[in-house]
Protein backbone atom coordinates (compact mmCIF):
# COMPACT_ATOMS: atom_id res chain seq x y z
CA UNK A 1 0.00 0.00 0.00
CA UNK A 2 0.98 3.63 -0.45
CA UNK A 3 0.55 6.39 2.10
CA UNK A 4 0.64 9.96 0.81
CA UNK A 5 1.32 12.59 3.43
CA UNK A 6 3.35 15.49 4.69
CA UNK A 7 6.06 15.18 7.32
CA UNK A 8 4.37 17.78 9.54
CA UNK A 9 0.76 16.54 9.63
CA UNK A 10 -0.49 15.12 12.95
CA UNK A 11 -3.06 13.04 11.06
CA UNK A 12 -0.37 11.52 8.87
CA UNK A 13 1.86 10.90 11.86
CA UNK A 14 -0.91 9.06 13.71
CA UNK A 15 -1.34 6.70 10.74
CA UNK A 16 2.42 6.22 10.40
CA UNK A 17 2.71 5.35 14.09
CA UNK A 18 0.01 2.70 13.73
CA UNK A 19 1.67 1.25 10.63
CA UNK A 20 4.96 1.07 12.53
CA UNK A 21 3.42 -0.57 15.59
CA UNK A 22 1.77 -3.21 13.40
CA UNK A 23 4.96 -3.58 11.35
CA UNK A 24 3.09 -3.22 8.07
CA UNK A 25 5.17 -2.71 4.97
CA UNK A 26 4.12 0.30 2.91
CA UNK A 27 5.49 3.04 0.70
CA UNK A 28 5.42 6.49 2.26
CA UNK A 29 5.24 9.24 -0.33
CA UNK A 30 6.00 12.72 0.99
CA UNK A 31 3.28 14.80 -0.60
CA UNK A 32 2.15 18.09 1.00
CA UNK A 33 -1.45 19.26 0.51
CA UNK A 34 -0.66 22.13 -1.88
CA UNK A 35 -2.96 23.46 -4.59
CA UNK A 36 -0.42 22.60 -7.30
CA UNK A 37 0.31 19.08 -6.05
CA UNK A 38 -0.96 17.13 -9.04
CA UNK A 39 0.40 13.82 -7.71
CA UNK A 40 -1.69 14.09 -4.56
CA UNK A 41 -4.73 15.30 -6.50
CA UNK A 42 -4.46 12.24 -8.73
CA UNK A 43 -4.40 9.98 -5.67
CA UNK A 44 -7.05 11.82 -3.65
CA UNK A 45 -9.73 13.99 -5.31
CA UNK A 46 -10.00 16.10 -2.13
CA UNK A 47 -6.29 16.89 -2.25
CA UNK A 48 -5.89 16.17 1.46
CA UNK A 49 -3.44 14.11 3.48
CA UNK A 50 -3.12 11.44 4.49
CA UNK A 51 -4.35 9.46 1.52
CA UNK A 52 -4.01 5.69 1.60
CA UNK A 53 -3.98 3.67 -1.61
CA UNK A 54 -4.43 -0.04 -1.06
CA UNK A 55 -2.66 -2.74 -3.05
CA UNK A 56 -5.93 -3.21 -4.96
CA UNK A 57 -5.77 0.42 -6.07
CA UNK A 58 -8.70 1.39 -3.85
CA UNK A 59 -8.38 4.79 -2.17
CA UNK A 60 -9.18 5.48 1.47
CA UNK A 61 -9.52 9.25 1.87
CA UNK A 62 -9.50 10.12 5.57
CA UNK A 63 -7.21 9.19 8.47
CA UNK A 64 -10.22 7.90 10.43
CA UNK A 65 -10.76 5.28 7.73
CA UNK A 66 -7.04 4.59 7.53
CA UNK A 67 -6.67 3.62 11.18
CA UNK A 68 -9.79 1.42 11.08
CA UNK A 69 -8.55 -0.38 7.98
CA UNK A 70 -4.97 -0.77 9.19
CA UNK A 71 -6.11 -2.12 12.55
CA UNK A 72 -8.30 -4.68 10.78
CA UNK A 73 -5.21 -6.23 9.18
CA UNK A 74 -3.51 -9.24 10.80
CA UNK A 75 -1.49 -8.57 13.92
CA UNK A 76 -2.01 -6.85 17.23
CA UNK A 77 -5.20 -4.79 17.52
CA UNK A 78 -4.93 -1.21 18.73
CA UNK A 79 -8.67 -0.52 18.63
CA UNK A 80 -10.22 -2.92 21.14
CA UNK A 81 -13.35 -4.91 20.35
CA UNK A 82 -14.68 -4.84 23.92
CA UNK A 83 -16.30 -1.92 25.76
CA UNK A 84 -12.94 -0.12 26.03
CA UNK A 85 -13.28 0.51 22.28
CA UNK A 86 -15.43 3.56 23.00
CA UNK A 87 -12.92 4.95 25.47
CA UNK A 88 -10.15 4.53 22.90
CA UNK A 89 -12.18 6.12 20.10
CA UNK A 90 -13.14 9.00 22.39
CA UNK A 91 -9.45 9.73 23.08
CA UNK A 92 -8.81 9.38 19.36
CA UNK A 93 -11.35 12.10 18.65
CA UNK A 94 -9.92 14.30 21.41
CA UNK A 95 -6.54 14.11 19.69
CA UNK A 96 -8.14 14.89 16.34
CA UNK A 97 -9.96 17.86 17.86
CA UNK A 98 -6.77 19.28 19.32
CA UNK A 99 -5.06 18.93 15.95
CA UNK A 100 -8.01 20.55 14.18
CA UNK A 101 -7.90 23.53 16.53
CA UNK A 102 -4.15 24.00 16.18
CA UNK A 103 -4.44 23.84 12.39
CA UNK A 104 -7.23 26.44 12.44
CA UNK A 105 -5.20 28.69 14.75
CA UNK A 106 -2.15 28.39 12.49
CA UNK A 107 -4.11 29.20 9.33
CA UNK A 108 -5.72 32.24 10.92
CA UNK A 109 -2.30 33.42 12.06
CA UNK A 110 -0.96 33.15 8.52
CA UNK A 111 -3.48 35.64 7.19
CA UNK A 112 -2.27 39.19 6.73
CA UNK A 113 -2.55 41.14 10.00
CA UNK A 114 -5.43 43.28 8.77
CA UNK A 115 -7.41 40.15 7.85
CA UNK A 116 -6.79 38.17 11.04
CA UNK A 117 -9.65 37.73 13.48
CA UNK A 118 -8.20 37.66 16.99
CA UNK A 119 -11.37 36.11 18.40
CA UNK A 120 -10.95 33.14 16.07
CA UNK A 121 -7.42 32.52 17.31
CA UNK A 122 -8.56 32.79 20.92
CA UNK A 123 -11.45 30.42 20.25
CA UNK A 124 -9.09 27.74 18.96
CA UNK A 125 -6.72 28.24 21.88
CA UNK A 126 -9.59 27.79 24.33
CA UNK A 127 -10.59 24.54 22.61
CA UNK A 128 -7.08 23.20 23.04
CA UNK A 129 -6.85 24.28 26.68
CA UNK A 130 -10.18 22.64 27.54
CA UNK A 131 -9.10 19.45 25.78
CA UNK A 132 -5.80 19.51 27.66
CA UNK A 133 -7.63 19.91 30.96
CA UNK A 134 -9.86 16.98 30.01
CA UNK A 135 -6.72 14.93 29.44
CA UNK A 136 -5.08 16.13 32.65
CA UNK A 137 -8.12 15.10 34.70
CA UNK A 138 -8.25 11.58 33.23
CA UNK A 139 -4.70 10.32 32.75
CA UNK A 140 -4.08 7.52 35.24
CA UNK A 141 -0.93 5.80 34.12
CA UNK A 142 1.37 4.82 31.27
CA UNK A 143 -1.45 4.36 28.75
CA UNK A 144 -4.71 6.21 28.20
CA UNK A 145 -7.03 3.20 27.89
CA UNK A 146 -7.25 -0.58 28.19
CA UNK A 147 -3.97 -0.71 30.20
CA UNK A 148 -1.96 -1.00 26.99
CA UNK A 149 -0.93 0.95 23.92
CA UNK A 150 -3.91 1.82 21.73
CA UNK A 151 -4.96 4.26 19.05
CA UNK A 152 -5.81 6.63 21.92
CA UNK A 153 -2.12 7.09 22.74
CA UNK A 154 -1.16 7.48 19.09
CA UNK A 155 -3.75 10.17 18.44
CA UNK A 156 -3.14 12.27 21.54
CA UNK A 157 0.63 11.89 21.21
CA UNK A 158 0.56 13.11 17.61
CA UNK A 159 -1.65 16.05 18.61
CA UNK A 160 0.60 17.16 21.46
CA UNK A 161 3.65 17.01 19.23
CA UNK A 162 1.79 19.20 16.75
CA UNK A 163 1.26 21.81 19.45
CA UNK A 164 5.02 21.88 19.96
CA UNK A 165 5.49 22.32 16.22
CA UNK A 166 2.88 24.99 15.48
CA UNK A 167 2.04 26.72 18.78
CA UNK A 168 5.06 26.79 21.04
CA UNK A 169 4.07 27.64 24.61
CA UNK A 170 4.46 26.20 28.11
CA UNK A 171 1.55 23.77 28.16
CA UNK A 172 3.68 21.35 30.19
CA UNK A 173 3.74 23.71 33.15
CA UNK A 174 -0.05 23.84 33.23
CA UNK A 175 -0.68 20.16 32.54
CA UNK A 176 2.12 18.18 34.24
CA UNK A 177 0.39 14.77 34.21
CA UNK A 178 -0.24 15.06 30.49
CA UNK A 179 3.34 16.21 29.96
CA UNK A 180 4.76 13.24 31.89
CA UNK A 181 2.58 10.80 29.95
CA UNK A 182 3.65 12.44 26.68
CA UNK A 183 7.37 12.33 27.43
CA UNK A 184 7.08 8.62 28.17
CA UNK A 185 5.04 7.69 25.08
CA UNK A 186 7.43 9.63 22.83
CA UNK A 187 10.23 7.21 23.70
CA UNK A 188 8.58 4.42 21.71
CA UNK A 189 10.36 3.52 18.48
CA UNK A 190 7.24 4.27 16.44
CA UNK A 191 7.11 7.81 17.78
CA UNK A 192 10.83 8.41 17.37
CA UNK A 193 10.76 7.16 13.77
CA UNK A 194 7.90 9.50 12.82
CA UNK A 195 8.98 12.62 14.72
CA UNK A 196 8.34 15.94 13.01
CA UNK A 197 11.42 17.47 11.37
CA UNK A 198 13.09 20.19 13.39
CA UNK A 199 13.10 23.80 12.26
Amino acid sequence: MKLYGSLTSPYVRKVRILLAEKNIQHEFIVSPPAMDNTELAAANPLGKVPALVLDSGELLIDSGLHVEYIDSLPGEKFIPADDSRWVVLNWHELGNGISDAVVARMLEGRRTPECQVADNIKKQEMKVERAMQYSEDRIRGEFLAANRLTLADMSLGAALSYIDLRWVHDWRGRFPKTAAWYENICQRDSFLATAFPEG
